[in-house]
């Protein structure tokens, strides 16, 4: 039987909180992804990684380092950037910067889309027109014990 895995799209703030915090759950996610865990698939947007590549390079030089490591090991599928037809459709549902990321996550058939960014994408909770589910980084690790025990 093969083995269900999670999906789960990665927006750039839980990426770069990641980087710059041991001990919280967005680095738990990365240290997970790490590991290319059999129930666990993840990806980006090619939109996030630019923006995070960014933000490293003029907000955060000291955190070059540790986004050095991290690039270098995860398992993260990189999507690319939806094309202007396809925004089209969710035009409206979040904010036109944050389009691309919800898009991307769509297009790639993620089950998740875990950002710590309530603001722009609290809206979409519990959306019935929107095929994916938002959810917190800390909400997303509260998920993951059921693929955890699988392994075992």
């Amino acid at each position: 039987m093969a083995e269900e895995r999670i999906k789960v799209f990665l927006d750039s703030n839980v990426i770069l909180s990641g980087f710059i915090s041991e001990k919280a759950a967005p680095r738990l996610i990365l240290d997970l992804l790490c590991h290319d865990l059999p129930f666990l698939h993840a990806a980006t947007g090619q939109y996030n990684m630019e923006e995070i590549e960014r933000t490293v390079a003029r907000k955060l030089p000291a955190v070059r380092p540790v986004f050095e490591h991290y690039m270098s090991k995860l398992m993260l599928q990189v999507v690319p950037v939806p094309t202007r037809e396809e925004l089209k459709e969710y035009r409206g549902s979040v904010a036109d910067e944050d389009l691309p990321v919800l898009v991307s996550a769509i297009r790639w058939g993620g089950d998740y889309l875990v950002t710590g960014d309530k603001k722009h994408f609290g809206g979409l909770r519990g959306s019935r027109i929107i095929p994916i589910k938002t959810c917190t980084p800390s909400e997303f690790i509260g998920i993951l014990p059921s693929g955890l025990r699988r392994l075992g």
